[in-house]
């Protein structure tokens, strides 16, 4: 029986202090995943839930995804903030600022839910903490079900200089976890706000569209050392579909 998950990311709760539009546009993901008139199995949400890291944004981010009539399962990006991301958003004590490493078990499916965030940095790293948790996780899980692998940071080179320079780093050690799981049937990530598709350690990996903002790509937009940020195309949402054969379909649909 096939899983179906909704993923989108780079939410940035709290990036226009002045107005609600990134507010608006989280509200509107979720409402257009309410009103699906079928059923999927959940909403997977890689990284930047907030933009500053505040409980209050965490608050604002808490109170938009319990609206959601489907499980929510999240992990945290360069501008969270561990311990109020632990404390607000999940409702667990503060460790100290550990990673925020999460497995759930959706649909006969392991989802571990990686915490690639460098605390004070914008590019990103799996420490060995996180690794050797990913690792055991896989070994766990049923060798016959498939397993899907999530974080924030990209770890291969998008052709996007501006998101390229802050990726993922020393992923060949992610790799070499990959490699000695055959249960991985995909890779999962955010962060780059712009969807894209490609493979990784032989793995599909898939880039979930930025719900507040697109970056262009660099032949859309006049070359610059900054991003061409786009914040009036819509925000889309990607729906991955697992099948028994570990086969994973990914559909992008706009608001």
């Amino acid at each position: 029986m096939a899983l179906t998950l909704a993923h989108v990311s780079d939410l940035h709760v709290g990036q226009d202090r002045d107005s609600d539009r990134s507010v608006r546009r989280a509200r509107q993901v979720i409402d257009y995943l309410n009103a699906l008139p079928g059923e999927i199995d959940g909403i997977l949400v890689t990284g930047d839930l907030a933009d500053h890291g505040t409980p209050d944004e965490y608050r604002t981010v808490a109170e938009i995804l319990a609206t959601a009539r489907f499980p929510v399962l999240t992990c945290p990006g360069n501008h969270d903030e561990r311990v109020a991301y632990q404390q607000v958003l999940l409702g667990a004590p503060d460790d100290g600022g550990q990673p925020v490493n999460q497995v759930h078990r959706v649909g006969g499916v392991t989802i571990a839910m990686c915490d690639s965030t460098i605390p004070g940095q914008d590019d990103g790293l799996l420490d060995d903490t996180t690794l050797s948790w990913l690792d055991k996780v896989l070994t766990d899980a049923p060798a016959d079900e498939p397993a899907l692998v999530c974080f924030h940071h990209p770890p291969v080179v998008l052709h996007l200089p501006y998101v390229d320079a802050i990726r993922q780093n020393r992923a060949e050690r992610l790799a070499e976890v990959l490699a000695a799981h055959d249960n991985v049937a995909a890779v999962l990530c955010g962060h780059a706000h712009t969807s894209a598709v490609t493979t990784f350690a032989g793995r599909p990996l898939v880039v979930a569209p930025g719900v507040v903002s697109t970056i262009e790509l660099p032949f859309e937009s006049v070359p610059s050392d900054e991003p061409a940020v786009d914040y009036e195309v819509e925000p889309a949402v990607a729906f991955h579909v697992l099948d028994d054969d570990r086969g994973l379909v990914t559909h992008f649909r706009s608001l």
